[in-house]
């Protein structure tokens, strides 16, 4: 008999390691997509097969038996050896190549108009740049990495800071009248703000932060992304609030003004982000150093 036909089936142990780390058949059942029954027929089935109880069933949990104690510590090794395994081959299969999600704006902004440097630098490796606006499933295997907005703390994922949004108040130069200049930020309330529709506290936060009631001020259109915003200030629809790293080519052309060097003070700021426990590719490191270098020398 081979040592293969010695083992108890996979799907037995994956259902025996799910029941184990929840304590219930039915968290077990969700986390696998099948029913509880199913979890109970595999555990039954794995039970048989060693000749072994390991679980005491009660009306609201399952609990493990000493033997079963004893059986799912070397068990949960061996998934975690399998899982690294696993990812260190698919990372060494990709090793020069990587799948990046970006934000519209980050991406158009500030990340293509480096993009050459990285080329001179890694010609040997092949980037795939998607834009994308929400969280990414690593788990997919579609991406490899993504640059995030936000406080840094999201589920399974391994999150190293760049550096923090800097918002300013900008406008086009054409929407300020003569007879209405805007010299001290007070001034603003004779002109609408643009705002974007997910973060809709920042130009409150901004204010208040100046010691101005937000309630004096106008409110103007509402857009679903911070390149909407300054977009449209650029066309004299109002003065948004915009990271100046971001509009600098509309600052340069004169498209935009800056109008106050007061930053919103936020504990939001951009990441580099990828799967939790993801063994990095040589093209991930290769990124990775590159951004941070980047960032800073910035």
């Amino acid at each position: 008999m081979s040592a293969i036909n010695r083992l108890p089936p996979l799907n037995s142990l994956k259902c025996f390691e799910s029941a184990a780390r929840h304590g219930s058949f039915n968290k077990a059942a969700q986390e696998l997509n099948v029913t509880p029954s199913a979890i109970s027929h595999q555990i039954k089935g794995l039970e048989g097969f060693l000749g072994i109880e390991l679980f005491r069933r009660t009306k609201r949990k399952v609990v493990l038996t000493e033997a079963g104690e004893s059986y799912i510590k070397p068990i949960k090794k061996i998934f975690q050896q399998l899982e690294q395994a696993t990812a260190d081959l698919k990372s060494a299969q990709h090793a020069g190549s990587l799948k990046l999600a970006v934000a519209p704006s980050f991406l158009t902004r500030w990340l293509m108009p480096r993009m050459e440097r990285f080329q001179n630098r890694y010609p040997d490796i092949e980037i795939e740049i998607r834009s994308s606006m929400g969280l990414i499933d690593f788990s997919l295997g579609e991406i490899d990495m993504a640059v995030y907005f936000g406080n840094g703390e999201w589920d399974g994922i391994e999150a190293h800071y760049l550096r923090p949004i800097r918002l300013a108040p900008v406008c086009s130069p054409k929407l300020i009248k003569p007879n209405q200049p805007i010299k001290v930020p007070e001034d603003m309330r004779f002109y609408p703000l643009l705002h974007v529709s997910k973060r809709g506290d920042e130009w409150n936060d901004w204010l208040q932060q100046n010691g101005l009631d937000p309630k004096v001020f106008r409110r103007g259109l509402m857009f679903s992304s911070g390149s909407l915003t300054a977009g449209a200030a650029a066309q004299g629809l109002g003065i948004a609030l915009a990271d100046i790293s971001l509009v600098m080519p509309e600052v340069d052309s004169g498209q935009l003004q800056v109008l106050f060097d007061k930053h919103l003070e936020t504990n939001r700021s951009f990441y580099l982000v990828f799967e939790k426990n993801r063994a990095l590719s040589p093209a991930m490191v290769a990124f990775k150093e590159w951004i941070i270098e980047e960032m800073n020398a910035g």
